[in-house]
């Protein structure tokens, strides 16, 4: 690749990667809190709280993941995590 080639690549660099992984998890952590505010007001299941609870603390082990410079491995476990606990969800309330 040439000097001219690579100066015309454009991407994030690590800051800004890790800035921004942490804003998404941060951002998913909001939605959380916000679903589990909302569950709590409609008296469901203490089983839909703990998922929902356990997401908002999965949401912050990717905030610390992403500021020690693992932000691929903390997506992955955001995206597999809120994938388990919507499907347990909804697999609890169709039982």
């Amino acid at each position: 690749m040439t000097s001219t080639q690579q100066g015309m690549r454009q991407g994030l660099t690590p800051r800004q990667a890790r800035r921004l992984r942490m804003g998404i998890a941060a951002v998913a952590m909001v939605a959380m809190a916000v679903v589990l505010v909302v569950q709590l007001g409609d008296g469901s299941s203490l089983r839909s709280i703990g998922l929902y609870g356990a997401a908002f603390v999965l949401s912050g082990s990717v905030i610390e993941m992403s500021r020690r410079g693992r932000t691929r491995l903390g997506m992955a476990v955001l995206v597999a995590g809120f994938v388990l606990v919507l499907g347990a969800d909804w697999w609890l309330r169709s039982r």
